[in-house]
């Protein structure tokens, strides 16, 4: 039932809709600046997880959403900073009082966990690399959403760090997984009891942390308060594993990557591959959300959805190892 293993998809298609050259090892988080610059963090590899190009570092890609034909471009990332290891996950930008634009990128070098923040130079195209996190504290990051310049929340999609204790500790279904608040001079747990937390983002009034519990198929709205707690104010339960958020700029809507059968996706079988599924969720914080599916497939044309990000009227998907598609709506 955590992995909606008997689940099938209904087809829902847009129609102005085509695959992004070059993106063919999975494009797991996407974020879009207000200026319609896109970042996709591609390559993600994990233990046991499938992957199409298994010796290939991971990336981060752009895409200028103001042009016609927008082309994905891999960024350069400064001298000094081992590509060979970077194996990046969630990702989410800041943009400082001074207009500096931050990158903060969750990497999972040799299967560790650090947080890479990054200066964005959008002159020559590329990131500066700033600093690297590391903390007893984030022993397993899933996913990030930037309040500062070296100021963060990220999810804990487990507790352990180590592979075995991982799977001992979701088989046992533990309620483990945590979200924690980093900055340079505090770090502490700010909310937990989670199956598995995964996507997280903040309202675009930064009153309300959204985080999505992948096997628990839930959403969960968290008030934020001056001390950078949460607590929690409501749950919204989905039929789909909840993977990445991101908010539509344009009317404050969440929109959700999700995988419709888990089963698929952890166990790669090309016959019968991983679906894909979008849902946007309207006034979260009502009574009765509106929840419609903006995209669905049976993986024949995209696999294992991670993410959905728009901006004016253009819709990027991600997935967690496949394809990307570019929409026009």
């Amino acid at each position: 039932n955590r992995l909606k293993a008997s689940r099938e998809v209904e087809s829902v298609d847009l129609p102005n809709c085509h695959l992004i050259k070059g993106i063919e090892a999975g494009a797991d988080d996407i974020d879009i600046l207000p200026n319609g610059l896109a970042f996709l963090s591609v390559g993600l590899k994990c233990p046991g997880l499938h992957s199409f190009s298994p010796d290939k570092p991971g990336g981060i890609l752009m895409m200028d959403l103001k042009k016609e034909n927008p082309r994905a471009l891999e960024l350069r990332i400064s001298r000094g900073f081992n590509l060979a290891s970077f194996n990046p996950h969630g990702i989410s930008t800041f943009i400082d009082n001074d207009d500096t634009v931050y990158l903060f990128v969750v990497n999972h070098p040799e299967f560790k966990n650090t947080v890479e923040i990054f200066k964005f130079e959008e002159e020559e195209n590329s990131l500066l690399h700033l600093k690297t996190i590391k903390h007893e504290l984030l022993p397993s990051v899933n996913d990030i959403i930037a309040v500062g310049p070296a100021h963060f929340y990220a999810t804990n999609d487990h507790y352990f760090s180590d592979p075995f204790l991982k799977y001992l500790e979701t088989y046992l279904n533990l309620h483990w997984a945590n979200v924690v608040y980093y900055s340079p001079n505090e770090v502490k747990v700010v909310a937990e009891g989670f199956d598995a937390a995964n996507g997280i983002n903040i309202s675009p009034d930064k009153k309300y942390i959204y985080v999505a519990d992948i096997l628990a198929h839930e959403i969960h709205v968290l008030e934020r308060h001056p001390n950078m707690n949460l607590t929690q104010l409501k749950v919204l339960k989905l039929d789909t594993l909840v993977d990445n958020l991101s908010i539509d700029p344009s009317s404050g809507d969440i929109l959700v990557g999700c995988h419709p059968n888990g089963q698929k996706l952890f166990i790669y079988d090309p016959n019968n591959p991983p679906s894909s599924e979008v849902l946007r969720i309207q006034n979260i914080l009502s009574e009765k959300p509106t929840v419609t599916t903006v995209y669905a497939n049976n993986g024949s044309v995209l696999q294992g959805s991670s993410v959905a990000s728009v901006y004016d009227r253009k819709l990027l998907i991600g997935t967690l190892y496949h394809r990307a598609l570019y929409c026009e709506l």
